[in-house]
C-alpha cells in the first residue's frame, strides 16, 4: 500500500489533517507547537483507492527544544520511506524559514511532492496562498483543515500522483496486540525501539516524552504482532496539561483494546502504587499481563536477589500472581527476546481452548476432594464444568446451588485450573450456574 507523509513545520494543523484523512481522532490536537513527536500511521481511502498516512512532529532547527534533533530525524526517515510526501504550510505567516528548509530537503529527496496551504477559511486568505508558489514546488493547494473545504481537491491530486504498482499490505487485526504501559520514564519507547532494531520511537531522558500510543507491525523471531508503545501514565492528582491527559486516556483505551500488556517498572523504584493501579487496570479489563522489570543492571544485586525480587513481586500482585517476570536491561539489550517469548506465550493462553472431556477428567476428581463448604446444612454438588465460547478463558461451573459458591472456593478452582492447564499470564473468570 502507497504511504502519504505529512511534513511542515511545528503547528500548521498535520495532526488535524491526518485525522480529518483517517476518519478519526487518532493523533492528539492542541494549539501548543510541537505536540506530535513520533511517526503516526493511519490509513484513508478516497474515491477506491486506499492508502497510508503518517503524522510527522514539526520540523524545525536552532531551537531550545530538547526534541528539535530527534523530530527532524522522525521527520527525514518519514520521508526516506513515503511514496508521496505533502508537504504542509500556513497561509496567515507566508513563507518561513523552516518552511524554505523543508522545501530544499524535500527537493533533494526526488519524492512527488504536494504543496498545500492550510488555514485558507476565507476568501481573502486565498491571495496569501500564491506566494508559497515561490517554494518551487509546483501546484499550491489551498485547504482548511480544521472544517475540511479545499480538502476534496487535495486528495484527487494526491491520488493522482500515488504509484500504481505498490503491492497491497496485509491485513493485521486477527495478530495479537501487544502493549507496552507503564509509568514516565521507564523505558517503554526503548524497549520498543531495542525490539524493532530501530529509532522508531523517540527517546529523551525527559518523562512524558511519548504522547501518542504508537502501533507498529512486528515480525521476526518467528513472532508476529502488533507492538504499541503508549505514554506514560502518572497518577490523575499529577496530570496538569490538557496534553498529557489525553495521552492517558489514549493509553488507557490502548489497554482496553490490546490482547497482551506488557507492564514495565523501574527495578530501583519497586512495584509503587501507580504500577498496581495500571495492573489493575489490565486486570479489569481481563488482558493478559506479563510484567517487565526494567533498568536491572542498576540495582545492586547479592546471591538470591532476583529470586527475591520475584517472590516480594507475587506478594504484592497476589491473589492474581500467575504472570511471567522478566528482569531487563533495555539499555544494554539484557533479555529482551525473553520479554517477546512471554509475550507470545501469554497471547497463546488467552487463546487456549480445553475439551470439556479434559476439563472434567482433571477438575471433578480436585472437587469430590475438597468438595464446595455446606451452607445452612445444603450441601453443593459440583456435577460438570465446560469453558465458554469468550476471548478470554472463562469457565461456567455447573451445580445445584450456584449461589452458595462464595468467592474463596471460585479461587480455589480458579487455582486448580492453572494447576492441570497452562493459563500463565492470563485472567481466568469462573462461574456457577444452576444444572
Amino acid at each position: 500500500m502507497a504511504l502519504v507523509a505529512i511534513v511542515g513545520r511545528p503547528n500548521v494543523g498535520k495532526s488535524t489533517l491526518f485525522n480529518r484523512l483517517v476518519g478519526m481522532r487518532q493523533a492528539i490536537v492542541d494549539e501548543t507547537a510541537g505536540v506530535t513527536r513520533d511517526r503516526h500511521y493511519g490509513k484513508c481511502e478516497w474515491c477506491g483507492t486506499e492508502f497510508s498516512v503518517v503524522d510527522t512532529g514539526g520540523y524545525t532547527s536552532n531551537s531550545d527544544d530538547v526534541f528539535e534533533d530527534a523530530i527532524r530525524r522522525q521527520v527525514v526517515i518519514a520521508v526516506e520511506e513515503a511514496d508521496v510526501v505533502l508537504f504542509m504550510c500556513e497561509a496567515q505567516t507566508g513563507i518561513t524559514d523552516y518552511d524554505a528548509e523543508i522545501a530544499d530537503l524535500l527537493r533533494r529527496s526526488k519524492k512527488p511532492v504536494v504543496l498545500c496551504v492550510n488555514k485558507v477559511d476565507t476568501g481573502e486568505k486565498m491571495y496569501d496562498a500564491y506566494d508559497f508558489y515561490g517554494l518551487g514546488l509546483g501546484e499550491v493547494w489551498t485547504i482548511s483543515a480544521a472544517n475540511g473545504s479545499g480538502t476534496g481537491d487535495l486528495l484527487d491530486e494526491i491520488v493522482k500522483v500515488l504509484p500504481k504498482d505498490v503491492p497491497e499490505e496485509e491485513d493485521h487485526s486477527d495478530i495479537p496486540h501487544i502493549a507496552i504501559v507503564g509509568r514516565p520514564n521507564v523505558g517503554k519507547s526503548s524497549l520498543t525501539n531495542a525490539l524493532l532494531g530501530e529509532e522508531r520511537n523517540i527517546v529523551t531522558p525527559v518523562a512524558g516524552t511519548t504522547r501518542d500510543s504508537i502501533s507498529t507491525y512486528y515480525n521476526k523471531f518467528g513472532h508476529e504482532f502488533m507492538l504499541v508503545d503508549t505514554a506514560g501514565m502518572r497518577k490523575r492528582a499529577k496530570v496538569t496539561e490538557d496534553l498529557e491527559f489525553y495521552s492517558v486516556l489514549r493509553a488507557m483505551r490502548t489497554i482496553e483494546h490490546s490482547d497482551v500488556c506488557i507492564l514495565m517498572i523501574d527495578a530501583t523504584l519497586g512495584m509503587e502504587a501507580q504500577d498496581m493501579n495500571i495492573f489493575n487496570i489490565i486486570q479489569k479489563n481481563r488482558k493478559g499481563c506479563v510484567i517487565v522489570v526494567n533498568k536491572w543492571d542498576l540495582f545492586e544485586k547479592e546471591s538470591n536477589t532476583m529470586r527475591d525480587y520475584t517472590e516480594a513481586l507475587k506478594a504484592r500482585l497476589a491473589p492474581f500472581n500467575d504472570i511471567p517476570i522478566v528482569f531487563t536491561s533495555v539499555l544494554n539489550k539484557q533479555r529482551i527476546l525473553e520479554v517477546l517469548n512471554a509475550a507470545a506465550h501469554v497471547a497463546e493462553n488467552m487463546g487456549r481452548r480445553i475439551p470439556t472431556s479434559e476439563l472434567n477428567d482433571a477438575m471433578l476428581p480436585e472437587i469430590e476432594n475438597y468438595p464446595p463448604p455446606a451452607w445452612k446444612g445444603k450441601y453443593v454438588k459440583i456435577k460438570y464444568v465446560t469453558q465458554l465460547p469468550t476471548r478470554t478463558p472463562q469457565f461456567a461451573f455447573f451445580c445445584n446451588l450456584p449461589q452458595w459458591v462464595k468467592d474463596p472456593y471460585k479461587r480455589f478452582l480458579e487455582n486448580k485450573l492453572r494447576q492441570h492447564f497452562d493459563f500463565t499470564g492470563c485472567p481466568i473468570q469462573v462461574y456457577t450456574r444452576a444444572k
